[in-house]
């Protein structure tokens, strides 16, 4: 079997995915309590959740065309460039209006799961491009989000170590001295990009994508939407939920997560090992569904521990899932719209996200309704993946 250079160092990407998992799950884990550390309201963090969102819809779209232009490298090399500058802006800053700004370009509002590393613009176009093996592809997403969910258990450790730090640097100096430490793992996830090389690609012929690509991307963003609505709700404000719900302290929290990425690390190893032997559309439908499931149980339970341990369930069924609705999600797009196809459904993702603005006067009405909610909307996306799809199997494939 011939190994060319693509291959060879794809490694550089597992790196990258590494170190930018540290970083962005601590930046993640840290926002919104932070910002209640910072005073701010709870209805004013969703707010700036859902501003975060709103960026990264634009950013997402303009990084994927210039990936179908210039290439996926490029657009990996922006993307973290990005969250960087609004990482420094973050750990550099004491002033709240600056604070807010740097969690805005950085991204951050989208929430701490286990795969919140693992991706970024350009990665899933970077694969889909360089490996058009379906099985192949299944095997490196589930690669990608076993590295990112082991090395997310170092971004939960930073947060756990806030406590700690806050005894000698107090606790608004512990959150921006561990930002500047999330930059550091940022520069060294960018570095690894760097290494990167890439297929070539064929010349793009449209100015956006073509109509076969957009209508297969059509329903892919609906089900995205679905699914981006119930993880705005849960996901951005689930730390100062655990807090508020059963007076969880940063410690549970960072235990809590760190036990989150080791069920989304097995379930990625299940998946690797496993899911290409089955029916992408059944992994990917069933595996949503179950996620909403638990969410669903999730806001009746009476004790943090069942809450942690429904969460810890989901975080397997995520895990497991992830790669085969990665695949779904390109099988159908043209080569040469890979960056702007990936982009877009992506965005329908976030702009589901910007449902996180409602989290917050969700959360003051009732603790349990957002995540009553965004377990039925995750149940809806799961179900649109059997309607969509399966009536469609034979054209796609």
């Amino acid at each position: 079997m011939v190994v060319n250079d693509t291959d060879k160092r794809f490694k550089y990407l597992l790196y990258s995915r590494a170190f930018r998992s540290v970083a962005i799950i601590y930046m993640s884990l840290a926002f919104s309590l932070y910002l209640a550390e910072l005073h701010i309201r709870i209805i004013e963090i969703g707010i700036v959740a859902a501003i975060a969102m709103l960026f990264m819809v634009f950013l997402t779209i303009s990084l994927g065309m210039i990936g179908d232009r210039y290439g996926y490298r490029i657009e990996l090399l922006c993307s973290e460039f990005v969250a960087l500058v609004g990482a420094l802006i973050i750990g550099l800053s004491s002033t709240t209006p600056y604070i807010m700004a740097g969690m805005v370009i950085a991204g951050i509002g989208g929430g701490a799961g286990g795969m919140r590393g693992a991706f970024s613009p350009g990665t899933n176009a970077f694969i889909a491009n360089n490996y058009s093996d379906q099985k192949d592809r299944i095997r490196r997403y589930s690669h990608i989000t076993l590295v990112g969910s082991i090395a997310s258990i170092g971004g939960s450790m930073l947060f756990a170590s806030v406590s700690p730090l806050s005894g000698f640097i107090g606790t608004l100096g512990a959150y921006r001295l561990l930002f500047l430490v999330s930059s550091v793992m940022l520069v060294a996830s960018l570095a690894s990009i760097s290494m990167l090389t890439e297929e070539k690609r064929p010349k793009k012929t449209t100015k956006v994508m073509k109509s076969s690509s957009m209508r297969y991307s059509a329903r892919i963003i609906v089900i995205n939407a679905l699914g981006g609505m119930g993880v705005g709700l849960v996901i951005p404000l689930l730390p100062l939920w655990l807090a508020l719900s059963y007076g969880a302290t940063s410690l549970d929290i960072g235990i809590i997560f760190t036990a989150l990425y080791l069920a989304v690390a097995l379930g990625s190893y299940l998946s690797s090992k496993i899911a290409n032997r089955m029916d992408m559309i059944n992994v990917a439908s069933y595996t949503r569904l179950l996620s909403g499931a638990l969410l669903f149980a999730m806001a009746f339970s009476p004790t943090l521990i069942i809450a942690a341990l429904l969460y810890l369930l989901r975080g397997v069924m995520s895990g497991f899932g992830s790669p085969s609705r990665t695949a779904v999600n390109v099988r159908g797009v043209d080569i040469e719209d890979y960056g702007t196809a990936t982009s877009i459904q992506g965005v329908a993702s976030r702009a589901g996200q910007l449902s996180s603005g409602l989290s917050g006067y969700l959360m003051e009405f009732a603790l349990p309704l957002p995540i009553f909610i965004g377990g039925i909307l995750q149940l809806a996306s799961g179900i649109g993946y059997k309607l969509l799809f399966s009536k469609h199997k034979k054209s796609d494939d």
